[in-house]
């Protein structure tokens, strides 16, 4: 009778698991598209919850108290952080949580190794299973890397390091061989579990986590917060095989492949190399790292927002072009509100989207999708490239490096070969910005100086309140 009973909770714990994936991935194919991405997020929150309860209810759990402490406290953080951060930090919270399931992974492989019998991993020799050697070396040193690199990521994002290129020479040399040597440590690991070597995989994982991150420059960002996803996702699935949990198993490959599938979508689109992105090879040599492009006391034509009204109210059509100067100054509200106008006037109003604008993958769609922006308005780059030869107005609201000539005139340019929206075709080009200060990438904008532009200096909320007041 008790066998038949453990059956059964077995039984139904693997049901209630396998929910939890179905709703993981329907929550993928939700998030896919701005119109079902709240559907996909309740999806992805309901499983979650389901696996949650499933692992507490189960038989094994014979102490709840340091379970219950630990989701209390990380629920006061979660709620805390969530009703505080604003868009514009969005993309260093995800660096900065990829950094917490990196160091999960590490704290549980570290424990699974100093206390194997506690996770049934010891063979009748009192030796830790091959097996689980392998998932543990594995589980450790992609933990290790998804850690320190995403803490390099959050310092490049929040402004604590210089978002450009960091490299020295001999650096990828140094990356291959610690590379090389991590393999090495792990293969001798399965063979020899001495502490010496599980804990110096570890630490050369910890390292070349730091280094690989370090040589990206600012606009390649959005890819390496996608990769950096993927790597959670490989060591979240590597925590799941030491603790014998296949909901987590499950839940961190779907992460992983969905991360690295991103990641090579978004690569291809910028004509960037997957497998560099993997071992941390794009961003610049030592000998192209420098800024490019000068000239910040070269004259620009200067606009107001009087100026842009008229301009705009008077073309047929319009090609809106958000930035990260957009999601910092939260103009997209005041935004939509003058593309509403604008059509009112009979002007064709649409808006184009760089699949690295901001600073994380969709950014710029989460953003008008707050903002109510019609979807059908909405259009990625290979999709709108070639109408701004028709258009009247590009107005550029804070994207400076997806808009930079430099990427296709400049070979030692850190963005060379990365696909632009094309808005120096359209007639008039009305760019949004502070000031001349180069983009994140450290690049000068070849763009303010065409003859064709107009620079609207100033917050890019209360330029486009301005130039609101002026459709009137």
């Amino acid at each position: 009778m008790e066998s038949q009973a453990i059956s059964m909770v077995a039984n139904l714990t693997s049901l209630a698991y396998l929910v939890s994936a179905v709703l993981f991935i329907l929550a993928l194919r939700g998030l896919s598209s701005p119109e079902t991405s709240r559907a996909g997020n309740f999806m992805g929150m309901l499983g979650m919850a389901i696996a949650i309860a499933t692992t507490i209810l189960s038989p094994e759990i014979t102490s709840y108290g340091w379970i219950f402490s630990a989701l209390l406290i990380g629920g006061v953080i979660g709620v805390g952080i969530a009703s505080r951060i604003a868009m514009t930090a969005m993309p260093q919270l995800v660096a900065a949580f990829h950094s917490l399931v990196g160091l999960a992974a590490v704290l549980v492989a570290g424990a699974a190794y100093t206390n194997p019998g506690a996770f049934g991993l010891l063979d009748t020799d009192g030796q830790i299973f091959v097996v689980s050697r392998i998932e543990m070396g594995l589980g450790v040193v992609v933990g290790a890397i998804t850690f320190s690199g995403s803490i390099i990521a959050f310092t490049k994002l929040q402004g604590l390091v210089s978002g450009s290129p960091i490299v020295f020479r001999g650096q990828h040399a140094l990356n291959a061989a610690l590379g090389i040597a991590i393999v090495c440590l792990v293969a001798y690991f399965c063979a020899d579990q001495s502490p010496m070597v599980f804990w110096g995989m570890t630490a050369l994982a910890f390292i070349i986590g730091f280094l690989i991150i370090i040589p990206i420059g600012g606009a390649d960002m959005p890819v390496v917060v996608s990769m950096l996803n993927s790597y959670s996702g490989w060591a979240a699935a590597g925590i799941g095989f030491t603790l014998h949990n296949n909901a987590l198993i499950v839940t961190g490959a779907l992460v992983g492949s969905s991360g690295a599938i991103l990641s090579y979508i978004m690569c291809k689109g910028m004509n960037r190399s997957f497998f560099n992105v993997i071992l941390g090879g794009f961003g610049a040599d030592a000998e192209s790292s420098a800024p490019a492009g000068g000239g910040a006391d070269r004259p620009v034509k200067q606009g107001s927002a009087e100026d842009a009204g008229f301009i705009m109210k008077n073309a047929g059509s319009v090609i809106i072009v958000p930035g990260y100067g957009m999601a910092v100054a939260q103009a997209q509200h005041a935004l939509r509100e003058m593309g509403d106008e604008l059509k009112k006037a009979g002007v064709k109003v649409s808006y184009a989207i760089h699949p690295v604008a901001g600073r994380m993958p969709g950014h710029m769609n989460v953003l008008l999708a707050e903002a109510n922006v019609p979807y059908d308005e909405v259009f990625e780059l290979e999709d709108i490239n070639n109408e701004f030869q028709q258009a009247d107005v590009a107005f550029v609201i804070g994207a400076n490096d997806v808009t930079n000539p430099a990427a296709k005139t400049d070979p030692q340019s850190p963005i060379f070969g990365m696909p632009i929206l094309e808005v120096s075709r359209a007639r008039t080009v009305l760019f949004v910005k502070r000031g001349m200060a180069a983009g994140y990438a450290g690049v000068q904008n070849e763009l303010f100086f065409n003859d064709n532009t107009m620079m609207l200096f100033g917050d890019a909320k209360k330029m486009v309140e301005g130039i609101l007041r002026n459709l009137d």
